[in-house]
């Protein structure tokens, strides 16, 4: 599986096919907002979805914006993890 990163999101994928992906968009000139995230049932709960929001956080980081997240899955990994914001 391949991870590839765009301008605002990053998307799996394996055999030619998006298997999972995370979006964040800008909300104002430092934030962004993490909206989506996707994972094929048949990667489910293999930590696919951990590493996106993972790596989101960090290309947010890296941008010097600060991280909010209306996807549910974001917000309680955010929470759990309030040292990353």
């Amino acid at each position: 599986m391949d991870y590839i990163k765009n301008n605002n999101n990053i998307e799996v994928i394996k055999d030619d096919i998006i298997v999972a992906s995370i979006s964040f968009e800008e909300i104002n000139d430092d934030t962004y907002n993490i909206s989506h995230t996707y994972v094929d049932e048949s990667l489910r709960g293999q930590g696919i979805a951990s590493k996106l929001v993972e790596m989101a956080v960090e290309e947010i980081n890296k941008r010097g914006k600060k991280v909010v997240a209306s996807c549910s899955y974001a917000k309680k990994w955010l929470e759990k993890r309030s040292d990353r914001k």
